[in-house]
């Protein structure tokens, strides 16, 4: 975020009601006189929010906490992987020991209904306040990601976790695979296994599999391989893997 402090601060409104979005570009306008600032853009989901900052630049972005889709947690994180994030400061109406949470960690927040007056307060300090790390986010958040963002070309592309085939760790990248082609992204595979350990299971020290996509297993032997159990893929042809120590979910998972 450029600090320049003669330079008017560029807002973006991420909240998925129109009301909200209303009322708090009115605050906006009020507080201009004490902060010179300019609304460069709105968003009502997440994606919205992230295609808009891939075109326009932003200093700060006053982001709801509650949205369908995507939380505004999980967009924060993926925000991230932008060239120049903003800085964000989140909008909620969650209870007291939530709003705890924020303070400890000293992420700035303003609890709805919004004043003016704490809106000002905010933006004033907003040019300082540090991009916010991913780790941090994650803890806050209350469910995992319903997306793994990819960089690709200079651009955050968002997969949804619905459609990842496996994980497969390689070297220090991390493949997503889905239908259709393979990303690449920086993560550690155990960290993906503890938040998505209900969709993925893993089936070798180096690949997680959905679920979902596992539509049997295979056992392999012959002259030339030791015997060892596949598993098939939901619209692959490609069969992976599976080591010793993880044949149990053979059982466990076999249809």
């Amino acid at each position: 975020m450029n600090a320049n402090p003669e330079r008017l601060l560029r807002v973006v409104i991420v909240d998925d009601e129109a009301p909200a979005r209303n009322r708090l570009r009115d605050l906006l306008v009020d507080c201009a006189a004490k902060v010179p600032l300019e609304v460069v853009g709105e968003a009502a989901t997440g994606r919205e929010a992230l295609e808009l900052l891939q075109g326009q630049d932003a200093d700060l972005v006053l982001l709801d906490i509650r949205m369908p889709e995507m939380e505004g947690v999980e967009l924060a994180e993926h925000l991230l992987k932008l060239n120049d994030p903003p800085a964000v400061i989140f909008i909620t109406a969650y209870h007291e020991y939530a709003v705890k949470a924020f303070e400890l960690n000293a992420i700035d927040y303003l609890l709805k209904p919004i004043r003016a007056s704490r809106l000002a307060e905010a933006l004033a300090k907003a040019r300082a306040i540090a991009p916010l790390r991913a780790e941090l986010l994650r803890g806050l958040a209350e469910a995992p990601r319903q997306h793994v963002s990819v960089t690709e070309g200079g651009r955050v592309y968002l997969v949804p976790l619905a459609d990842i085939i496996y994980f497969k760790a390689e070297l220090k990248y991390v493949t997503i695979r889905i239908a259709q082609r393979e990303y690449l992204i920086e993560e550690s595979l155990t960290r993906l296994e503890q938040e998505f350990a209900a969709r993925f299971v893993r089936i070798h020290r180096n690949c997680l599999v959905a679920r979902e996509a596992i539509t049997g297993f295979e056992r392999m032997s012959g002259a030339d391989v030791d015997a060892h159990w596949v598993v098939m893929l939901k619209g692959l042809a490609e069969k992976l893997p599976i080591s010793r120590r993880q044949q149990h979910i053979v059982r466990e998972l076999a249809r």
